[in-house]
């Protein structure tokens, strides 16, 4: 299986070392003293978990990278936010969807 998953490195103040993590398995992480090795331990470790899973029957969790979006979604707020935001797009003269998308990228 070729490994499309979502890495992140980090800093860990805590342990001293940096943190590899993996968001389509969030319950793994790596420490490490540097980027690279803290990057190559969490794949060895996804790895491995892929294995065991392959091995189980276990189907693994699909990719973010792979995965299909929309482009939409769902976001609640409260009544009074909404009426703030829908007043803040009708005056600049956009649509709600057109200013929260712009408020998102920022």
């Amino acid at each position: 299986m070729a490994d499309h998953f979502t890495y992140r490195i980090t800093w860990s103040a805590e342990d001293g070392e940096h943190l590899g993590l993996c968001a389509e398995f969030p319950s793994l992480s790596w420490l490490a003293p540097t980027p690279d090795e803290a990057l190559s331990g969490i794949r060895a470790l996804v790895g491995d978990v892929l294995a065991d899973m392959q091995t189980s029957g276990e189907s693994p969790p699909e990719s973010l990278a792979d995965r299909t979006y929309s482009g939409r979604f769902m976001v609640r707020v409260p009544p009074e936010r909404h009426r703030e935001l829908a007043i803040e797009a009708a005056e600049e003269g956009v649509s709600l969807d057109r200013l929260t998308s712009a408020r998102l990228a920022d």
